[in-house]
C-alpha cells in the first residue's frame, strides 16, 4: 500500500526500507532500543508483521519508519516508530501511525505499544493506560558479546527454576 502525503510517501512495501538509515537511527537516537545489535535489527525487520516506510518523494530517501509484530489474526504490537528530527512537526508522525494501525490489515485489531514521550499521539488514535488485567514480563537484553544478560535471582522461598 503506497500512499502520497504532499511531498512525501508512506510505503509497506519492505523493500523499500533503507536499512542504513533504519540502523543509523535505531543505534543513535532511539532511547528505546540503542542496546541491540544490527543484526538484532536486522531479525525485528525480517520477522515483522508488517512495516511501512515514510519517504521523501523527490529522492526516495527514508525519514520515517514503524514496524508490527503481530498474529495476524487479532492481536498487534508498534514498535520503533520514529520519524527523523528534520522532518517533524508536518503530522508525519499521524500519518505514519494512522497507515499503520488503520490503513491496512490490521485495523480491526487489539494494538499495544510502549512509549516514553508520545502519549498524546498514540492518544488520538485511541491507545490508553492498560487496566489491572494486563501482565508484562520484561525481557534481557543481550550483552555486547552477544549472550543474554543473566535473569534476576530467585526469591527468596521461590522452588528453583527446572530446565
Amino acid at each position: 500500500m503506497r500512499i502520497t502525503v504532499g511531498q512525501y510517501e508512506l510505503d509497506d512495501d519492505r523493500r523499500r526500507v533503507d536499512r542504513d538509515t533504519l540502523w543509523q537511527f535505531l543505534s543513535t537516537e532511539a532511547y528505546w532500543g540503542r542496546w541491540r545489535t544490527r543484526s538484532v535489527v536486522e531479525q525485528q525487520l525480517d520477522g515483522a508483521w508488517r512495516v511501512v516506510g515514510v519517504y521523501q518523494s523527490a529522492t526516495g530517501a527514508t525519514i520515517g519508519f514503524a514496524r508490527a509484530v503481530s498474529d495476524g489474526a487479532g492481536f498487534a504490537y508498534l514498535a520503533d516508530v520514529y520519524i527523523d528530527k528534520q522532518f517533524r512537526g508536518q503530522g508525519l508522525g499521524v500519518e505514519l501511525v494512522a497507515t499503520m494501525i488503520d490503513r491496512g490489515p490490521g485495523a480491526s485489531f487489539r494494538w499495544t505499544l510502549h512509549t516514553s514521550d508520545a502519549h498524546g499521539l498514540y492518544e488520538r488514535f485511541g491507545f490508553t493506560q492498560p487496566d489491572r488485567t494486563y501482565l508484562e514480563r520484561p525481557g534481557t537484553h543481550p550483552t555486547p558479546e552477544g549472550s543474554v544478560t543473566p535473569p534476576a535471582p530467585e526469591r527468596p522461598g521461590t522452588p528453583p527454576a527446572t530446565h
